[in-house]
């Protein structure tokens, strides 16, 4: 079985680049390049896990449609097990259009598609009882899953000493805490962006809001913050909080999409290797920056090897300590 669990959301991700504006009726402008790409908060995690030598199992669910094809044969190609997905009649693969601005910024037009029909009946706890970790990525995207479905899979995991990272997808709605709450208990690795996380606890100072899920049982905050690095906290012994802010690496920005997946991969690749936390988030902070360099979630990242001499030579951003 596999090595890692990747449990949630699957995209086909339609990426153009440079996209200044909208055109105006049925003008057209010319973009220097266009890709599919294989994305979400599970599916972009899998192929950076696959590309950074993990064995990967993805779970979730997809269309009986050409975009689900193209991700299952995406992802096989990678060498990532996709007999965990389940094919969902007459409901459309989950897609994505992209207009990636100069700056690198990916403002974004979904349609939900299969992911709201994946529920726990989907979800082979086999797999996860074998597996060395699993990762859950999406929520707020899986209505089936959401709520008590995501903590009694987290709880399970648990019981059988599989490890959690789950990351999230946040969009401005009341009920942000009500859904996540049952879960955070069962959590070692909570992985949302800083933006996020300050979102669903309403909270802002940094400080305050690791507190916030490190109160409601979380094990770990790991907070990804673009250019501010990441930063990730625990209770020590005594129960106070600890903190390590790792930064960001320098390099030329292309596309932001699918940078906190590869941090989330980095990051596993260091857990399955035994590494001390610093260095899976300086791993993490690897994958993420190359990733930034090419248009989509799967660029940049080429190998272990590769990511690996980045993050012994690059240079780092200075952090300003705000976050």
């Amino acid at each position: 079985m596999a090595e890692v669990v990747s449990l949630g959301v699957h995209i086909l991700d339609i990426l153009g680049r440079p996209v200044t504006r909208i055109p105006p009726g049925q003008d057209i402008d010319l973009l220097e390049e266009i890709r599919l790409t294989v994305a979400g908060t599970a599916a972009g995690t899998s192929v950076d896990l696959a590309k950074l030598g993990a064995d990967v199992l993805a779970m979730g669910a997809i269309g009986d449609d050409a975009t689900g094809n193209f991700i299952v044969d995406t992802m096989n190609r990678y060498g990532i097990d996709t007999l965990g997905l389940r094919r969902k009649r007459d409901v459309q693969t989950s897609a994505t259009m992209l207009p990636i601005r100069p700056n690198g910024e990916r403002p974004a037009l979904h349609v939900r598609g299969a992911n709201a029909d994946l529920t726990i009946e989907d979800v082979d706890f086999e797999a996860i009882a074998s597996a060395r970790h699993l990762h859950f990525g999406g929520t707020y995207l899986m209505p089936g899953l959401d709520g008590e479905p995501t903590a009694t899979i987290l709880a399970f995991a648990r019981e059988q000493g599989v490890p959690s990272t789950l990351d999230v997808l946040a969009t401005a709605r009341p009920d942000l805490l009500e859904i996540v709450a049952p879960a955070l208990p069962f959590i070692d690795y909570f992985m949302p962006s800083l933006d996020e996380a300050r979102m669903i606890s309403r909270r802002y100072d940094r400080r305050e809001v690791i507190r916030f899920f490190l109160d409601r049982g979380v094990r770990h905050t790991i907070f990804k913050m673009g250019a501010e690095g990441s930063s990730v906290a625990w209770r020590g012994a005594g129960g106070e909080i600890e903190e390590i802010r790792v930064p960001a690496f320098r390099a030329p920005v292309v596309d932001s999409t699918g940078c906190g997946d590869a941090y989330c991969a980095g990051f596993i690749v260091g857990l399955l290797r035994g590494w001390a936390l610093v260095e899976c988030a300086r791993f993490g902070t690897a994958a993420a920056g190359l990733v930034i360099t090419g248009l989509g979630s799967d660029a940049g990242i080429v190998d272990y090897e590769q990511t690996m001499a980045f993050m012994r030579s690059a240079e780092t951003l200075p952090m300003t300590g705000e976050g």
